[in-house]
């Protein structure tokens, strides 16, 4: 039967041996029956320009998911908070094309409409207001024109910080602003909603203007790994 998996927060890097095994895996078996993968953003752990592509690490990712789509899984990709700078280059080098967040798909005949979810997290204000920035133009042409290596020693400084920010945030100031959610859902003529970000995959079910609507969270890949699998069935959670 046809169907498709969506995917986000797997946050690879080279010294996490066992979620790059995971993911390889998981391309080479389940993916390769599906018509569709969407990878919804956080890819990488980060990724500072594409002319990073020549790491060994990179290729080795790359080149998976391009087998995939020269075997007829089309690729879909969608920067998240972590990899924003992903470009062109990633994407053709990829096989893949990449979205807008958010975009609107036709889901085996439901509109649905997916996104890597950072931007629902509106009660984190001081974080919108360094993704409205980093999202520049103006800001990713300065920082674009610096060294690689200087780049990437910029960017772990700023990981560091987040994650020290983190410890002294509310666990609910990081998540969705179901305000946010309801106006999308209003906006968009209440579709389906799958998205990442918060690592904490479920399930809801809001009851919004007379119209029940879903909204499915995508899991990180840290632990146990659920995979979103939709098809003309039905869309649900499978162990990876």
């Amino acid at each position: 039967m046809s169907h498709t998996f969506f995917i986000s927060d797997l946050h690879l890097r080279s010294t996490h041996r066992q979620i790059s095994a995971k993911f390889l895996d998981f391309m080479q078996q389940q993916a390769a029956h599906a018509e569709a993968l969407y990878i919804l953003g956080d890819l990488f752990e980060y990724w500072a320009g594409d002319d990073d592509l020549d790491q060994p690490f990179h290729q080795k990712i790359c080149d998976a998911i391009r087998a995939l789509s020269q075997n007829g899984t089309a690729i879909f990709i969608m920067c998240g908070n972590r990899d924003f700078l992903m470009g062109s280059d990633l994407v053709k080098a990829c096989g893949a094309t990449l979205l807008n967040d958010p975009t609107l798909i036709n889901l085996y005949g439901q509109p649905t409409l997916i996104s890597h979810g950072d931007t629902f997290c509106t009660d984190d204000v001081a974080y919108q207001n360094f993704r409205k920035m980093v999202r520049g133009a103006s800001w990713q042409k300065q920082f674009l024109a610096q060294a690689l290596a200087t780049r990437k020693q910029q960017i772990e400084s700023i990981r560091a910080q987040s994650n020290q920010e983190k410890k002294q945030k509310e666990s609910h100031i990081m998540d969705v602003n179901t305000e946010a959610v309801c106006a999308l859902l209003r906006e968009h003529h209440y579709p389906i909603i799958i998205h990442g970000h918060t690592h904490r995959p479920a399930h809801h079910l809001i009851h919004l203007d007379d119209v029940t609507c879903h909204r499915w969270v995508l899991s990180d890949w840290d632990d146990s790994v659920r995979i979103l699998r939709a098809s003309p069935n039905g869309i649900e959670f499978v162990t990876l």
